[in-house]
């Protein structure tokens, strides 16, 4: 017994473990996922930025329950398929689909011919479950909501519907080294050009590197105090770290809730004072 859940799965949102949940009635889940975003390929310049990554989405969809996930690349050709081909070629050769569970909006083959009735009139020895939408606040959990939440700073909204935190991943790179000198020395993650990345500000969350995990305060921004800092950086304070050298090192950050707004401070001191709160607070409310 096969049982396939199709979709792109950015975030594996609430919506996304619904459509898990109803597919692992039929058996063991194997996910058919695809990359890149298929955006990319007819509207590069409307490709939205990734939730996650690809191998954290497979890491997210195994620990909602998929057996198995097969990610195929998203190709002009890929696209071109039919959608009889695409149930031939894909769900009955390749995956032996018993059954196929995808969300009531989905839609497959060239120009998006495919949807879900399609789906269950053309089905060749498998079932067909359509789930519905979840809602959060009278409107539908999608992908797209939970990104402009994100980008918006209203990090506890979006991680209500993830279920989880909003987390990024990327390397520590070398920074101002400012933080050091003034006594909150931050880790500046280096980031994918395709991240999402949440509005400027100043954040409670955790990071994670290596096997230590801190709470933390996370400042995203440009750091209006001090004239002359290059671009837009996301930071992060580690409270109660020990001087541990953390460049060039895989971090997590994962963002809990939205502290405030980017300040700019007349000098060094209120910028300490407001620093000092903020640690205080992120460290109330990540406990």
């Amino acid at each position: 017994m096969t049982s396939v859940a199709i979709g792109i799965f950015d975030g594996v949102h609430r919506g996304h473990q619904e459509i898990l949940a109803e597919a692992a009635k039929y058996g063991a889940v194997t996910v058919l996922t695809f990359d890149p975003h298929p955006t990319s390929i007819f509207a590069p310049e409307r490709t939205p930025t990734a939730l996650v990554n690809l191998g954290d989405r497979i890491e997210l969809l195994k620990e909602n329950g998929a057996s198995d996930v097969v990610v195929l690349p998203f190709t002009r050709e890929f696209a071109a398929m039919s959608p009889d081909a695409f149930i031939t070629e894909v769900l009955v050769n390749q995956l032996a689909a018993t059954h196929v569970t995808v969300g009531a909006n989905f839609t497959f083959g060239h120009k998006a011919a495919g949807n879900v009735d399609y789906l269950k009139e053309h089905a060749q020895g498998f079932g067909v479950s359509a789930v519905h939408l979840q809602e959060d606040r009278g409107s539908a959990i999608s992908s797209t909501r939970i990104r402009t939440l994100i980008v918006d700073g209203d990090v506890e909204r979006a991680n209500e519907m993830l279920t989880r935190p909003f987390y990024l991943r990327g390397p520590v790179v070398h920074g101002e080294k400012r933080g050091r000198t003034i006594g909150y020395p931050t880790a500046n993650m280096g980031l994918a050009d395709n991240a999402t990345i949440p509005a400027d500000g100043v954040y409670a969350g955790w990071l994670t590197v290596g096997d230590h995990r801190w709470q933390a305060a996370i400042s995203i921004g440009t750091n209006p105090t001090f004239p002359g800092v290059r671009g837009r950086q996301v930071e992060a304070y580690a409270i109660d770290q020990s001087g541990l050298d953390l460049y060039d090192q895989e971090a997590k950050l994962e963002f809990g809730f939205r502290l405030r707004d980017t300040l700019k401070f007349d000098g060094l001191d209120p910028l300490l004072v407001q620093m000092k709160a903020d640690c205080e607070l992120a460290k109330v409310l990540t406990a």
